[in-house]
């Protein structure tokens, strides 16, 4: 089992930046890729980002590409999303997973229980 806690979310102006933390515990998260996913009011769960764990290649939503960095920290079992130049269409609860690569939610396993991330006009 991985158990996965998610922080760092928060209420921020458009424009501005927050770096979110998913932080693992339990089984090894060697084995796992590692993805950020976020769901806004009255919509379906979507892919944002995803790390491998082993060599870090990185792959991520065409809309957030160039403004959200996914990166992890092996030493502390964490990834991190950093998300620059927010905008009001970002606001959602984002999550992270824990699985095997890919942008389906079906490809993750192990899931947090989720961040707020409200961004105002």
């Amino acid at each position: 089992q991985v158990q996965l806690v998610e922080s760092g979310g928060g209420l921020v102006q458009a424009g501005g930046s927050l770096r979110l933390s998913c932080a693992a515990s339990g089984r090894t998260f060697s084995s796992y890729a590692v993805g950020w996913f976020r769901q806004a009011a009255g919509k379906e769960r979507e892919f944002v980002a995803t790390i491998s764990w082993t060599v870090s290649i990185t792959y991520y939503k065409a809309s957030v590409k160039g403004r959200f960095t996914i990166s992890r920290d092996n030493a502390k079992n964490t990834v991190y999303l950093q998300m620059n130049s927010l905008n009001p269409d970002d606001t959602a609860v984002y999550y992270c997973a824990a699985g095997r690569w890919g942008t389906g939610v079906s490809d993750y396993d192990y899931w947090g229980q989720g961040t707020q991330v409200t961004v105002s006009s």
